[in-house]
């Protein structure tokens, strides 16, 4: 600027404006909406065990491999998903075996029924953003 003015020197270089930083280019920080969704996504990825073999385990296990570095509340339930979703599947193997004696009979759907069940709470309290511990899980990925 010119002492005698307030009009701008001809030589002096342009000052760029200030800039809006929601229009930078940049995409916006990642929100809590979406780490709990994906939270929410790996429990109910589980549900495909019940159309697919050990899908069960592996969907949740893709996604949390996905999405953990990214999400922390994707790495911590991931692994809890896993987790329960591994203990039902040994669960559901001694129920099996357990059909000898006719005690398997009465054991599957009770395993099934409690694996939705579980599933559901455990979607619904990480879309919430709450970390859900699920009962009867053994802990095989910490």
């Amino acid at each position: 600027m010119n002492k005698t003015n307030d009009t701008p020197d001809a030589g002096a270089p342009p000052v760029p404006p200030k800039e809006d930083p929601g229009k930078t280019g940049t995409p916006p920080p990642v929100t809590g909406k979406d780490e709990n969704m994906w939270g929410m996504f790996c429990h109910l990825s589980a549900l495909i065990g019940f159309i697919i073999p050990f899908g069960n385990v592996i969907a949740p296990l893709v996604i949390w491999s996905l999405k953990k570095d990214e999400y922390p509340l994707v790495a911590d339930q991931g692994k809890e998903a896993i987790n329960f979703q591994i203990s039902m599947t040994i669960y559901f193997i001694a129920a099996i075996i357990l059909i000898f004696v006719a005690v398997g009979l009465l054991l599957l759907p009770i395993l099934a029924l409690v694996d939705l069940i579980f599933i559901v709470i455990a979607a619904v309290k990480a879309n919430e953003g709450e970390k859900y511990r699920y009962p009867l899980a053994m802990r095989f990925i910490t």
